[in-house]
């Protein structure tokens, strides 16, 4: 037996009027989610626990089997790792978005737009990193732009270690016992951050944040590359947002280990792949997106098809509709979740024998299109292959899984422990 795990990043949602009480999941049209249902076990899942709107990382690495609380040591070195950027112990890491800043501190657009392209990101970082000196403490910096408006940026002391027991300056999140969740109802003004802790190392992290944060902002205002952004109606990417600091990579058990098989994971985004690289997965390489979305999904399928037989498991996460989610756009959201169940499960799931493979398909967290950020609902599960009851259910979504089999489960530990018990049942 195989086990391919489908993450579907921000699929779950809030029923709306708008949509005739209907979430995004219930109105797509998405047969292949609903053959898996009809053929298998549904449920819901809190990715982390009820009361918590994660951010993607905790939830990934709480879906793969680790408690966020004990592992997690903030997101900015998995997003170093997955980027590429070499981080040591007492670095200080934190992940970024270029935002656009207007006047009084007021954040106008917390991705300046949403769409830079990966030569603007370039020419924006590099002019930061050849430019922005830090003086209040002894460091270096380095700025990498990744996909789209989001960037990594790793700060290295001169001087004794930093600490990450800082706040954000992207006022959307906060920290709670250390994880990154979203705030409803957040401000739009720009943060200070600030120690989290007393002591030098967390002051000094605080203070080289915001003196980065200034001196960057500056850079990047009159950068040519935003003027002609300005030139042609789009938002300056002036401001770098940091968020979600930390200054050493998470030390998990290797998931080959825990679970005595073969793991790989398939990401685009570089959290997943840094957290697929401390959990001891092998990484599977994907061609950058081409433009075109259904071919693309289509690859995602055919690499997972073709991979599958030399692993256990494949761990998929598929950005998709956390995006629109985020714009507040319900009707791109629904195109979006329907896409990737005809463009990706659509080459996957025909191909399958349910009697060979055992498939998951479920979201890292809920993202209300209405309020345009991540809740604290319980997101949709089901579980298909030899060995799992069988629910009958017809439509895939958050309102029928409430009735599964599976019940709900209250951490999304308790996801991973559960499909490897099917696995062995059934192998």
């Amino acid at each position: 037996m195989k086990l391919i795990v489908t993450v579907i990043d921000g699929m779950g949602d809030i029923p709306e009027e708008e949509l005739g009480g209907k979430t995004p999941l219930e109105v797509a049209e998405t047969p292949h989610m609903n053959l898996l249902s009809r053929e298998g076990a549904t449920g819901l899942m809190y990715a982390v626990r009820k009361g918590m709107a994660p951010e993607s990382d905790v939830a990934v690495i709480s879906i793969l089997g680790y408690d966020p609380f004990k592992y997690h040591t903030g997101r900015g070195p998995l997003e170093a790792l997955g980027s590429g950027i070499r981080i040591e112990e007492g670095n200080l890491a934190l992940r970024c978005n270029f935002a656009t800043l207007g006047p009084n501190n007021q954040i106008l657009d917390r991705r300046a737009g949403r769409e830079i392209t990966p030569e603007e990101a370039s020419q924006l970082s590099q002019a930061v990193n050849e430019q922005v000196r830090l003086e209040g403490y002894p460091a270096s910096l380095e700025l990498k732009g990744t996909i789209e408006y989001r960037c990594v940026l790793v700060i290295r002391s001169k001087a004794a270690p930093f600490s990450s027991a800082i706040s954000n300056t992207d006022p959307h999140y906060a920290r709670v016992q250390g994880l990154g969740v979203a705030i409803s109802g957040a401000s739009s003004t720009l943060q200070e951050c600030t120690p989290l802790e007393s002591g030098e190392a967390a002051r000094n992290a605080a203070l080289v944040v915001n003196e980065f944060t200034r001196k960057s902002h500056k850079v990047l205002d009159q950068h040519p590359v935003n003027l002609e952004r300005v030139r042609k109606g789009k938002p300056k990417a002036n401001l770098i947002l940091t968020r979600d600091a930390g200054s050493t990579l998470p030390k998990l058990p290797s998931m080959d280990g825990k679970f005595h098989a073969r793991f790989a994971c398939l990401a685009d985004m570089p959290v997943e792949r840094g957290i697929a690289t401390v959990a001891g997965m092998s990484l599977i390489d994907l061609p950058p997106p081409s433009g075109d979305i259904a071919g693309d999904y289509r690859i995602r399928a055919e690499t997972v098809l073709e991979k599958i037989e030399s692993y256990d498991c494949i761990y998929v996460h598929i950005k998709g509709p956390d995006i629109p989610s985020h714009d507040g756009d319900a009707h791109r959201k629904v195109r979006n979740i329907a896409r990737i169940d005809r463009s990706f499960l659509g080459n996957l799931v025909p191909k399958i024998d349910l009697d060979r493979y055992l498939i998951c398909v479920t979201a890292d967290h809920t993202t209300s299109w209405k309020q345009k950020e991540h809740t604290d609902h319980p997101v949709p599960l089901v579980v298909a292959g030899r060995g799992v009851s069988r629910d009958g259910i017809e439509k895939f979504c958050e309102k029928t899984c409430q009735t599964g089999s599976l019940g709900v489960l209250s951490h999304g530990t308790e996801l991973m422990p559960m499909l490897m018990r099917y696995l062995n049942r059934s192998g």
